[in-house]
């Protein structure tokens, strides 16, 4: 008789097998449900479920199949992990091309709640524009949290426009950054950090990363390249998963920060 095969080889192996151990995750299952689900012949599913029972990943209880607790130890474990390879694979050449630095690892362990996220960048023709689909749904927003290390002009006229609309804006800027928006577009600046709902932070360190935005309607994340040029291509999404994300990330580089008190009419760092 030959040697059993190993549990990790059992279940990664086969794409048939994990899609039917996830599918027992739940509840019992009978063999016709299976075969639908699967879209498969008794023939072809009754030796994957042998071999599944053989090892005692499932069970039977007389016309039905489940998980057993071994089993669904397994399957916990494995639906993360199967996750996060999904957003890799999803946007490989994206997340390849990333560095993780600026990620910590708490988030970084959360990588699969990215799997909403949809990649947006301009085309050649627009390549030092805003993203309209960021525009649009900035300017929709009634709630804006958002880091940035790099400095674009059009930021400013449009958190003032939605300042004005008593939109609560909570921002992280780095020095170079509040330098530069301070000393090229001082006027409408220091008019939109005396709106009483807008707070105003400077992160002093190096973030390793080019900037987050949340707001009650989207998630925006801009990861800086392994190297050492910066590429107009961010994640975006609406999913709620998503914006938990962002906003944890957020609140962690928010610990960081300094707040930046205002006082007639003069920012004092």
């Amino acid at each position: 008789m030959g040697s059993k095969i190993g549990l990790m080889e059992l279940v990664f192996r086969s794409e048939r097998r994990r899609t039917l151990l996830i599918y027992l995750k739940d509840e019992p299952r009978s063999i016709d449900e299976i075969q639908e689900h699967l879209s498969v012949d008794s023939v072809s599913i009754l030796p994957q479920l042998k071999r599944l029972k053989d090892r005692e990943i499932i069970i039977q209880k007389d016309h039905t199949y489940e998980l057993s607790i071994m089993g669904k130890a397994i399957v916990d474990k494995m639906l993360p992990l199967l996750g996060t390879l999904e957003v890799f694979e999803d946007n490989f050449d994206y997340w390849s091309r990333r560095s993780f630095d600026g990620i910590p690892f708490f988030l970084r362990s959360r990588i699969l709640e990215l799997k909403s996220c949809k990649i947006i960048r301009p085309d050649l023709s627009h390549m030092f524009e805003l993203d309209p689909k960021f525009v649009e749904n900035l300017l929709l927003s009634r709630q804006v949290i958002s880091f940035n290390s790099y400095f674009h002009p059009s930021l400013v006229s449009l958190y003032l426009e939605i300042a004005k609309k008593e939109t609560q804006i909570s921002l992280i800027l780095t020095e170079p950054v509040l330098k530069r928006f301070k000393a090229d577009y001082s006027e409408s600046f220091q008019t939109l950090v005396q709106f009483e709902h807008v707070s105003l932070s400077l992160f002093p360190k190096n973030s390793k990363l080019a900037g987050v935005t949340v707001t009650d309607r989207f998630f925006l994340l801009t990861i800086l390249p392994q190297v050492k040029f910066f590429e107009h291509e961010s994640l975006f999404s609406s999913e709620p998963q998503a914006l938990k994300w962002g906003t944890d990330l957020f609140s962690y580089l928010q610990k960081e920060a300094v707040p930046v008190s205002v006082k007639t009419n003069a920012i004092i760092l």
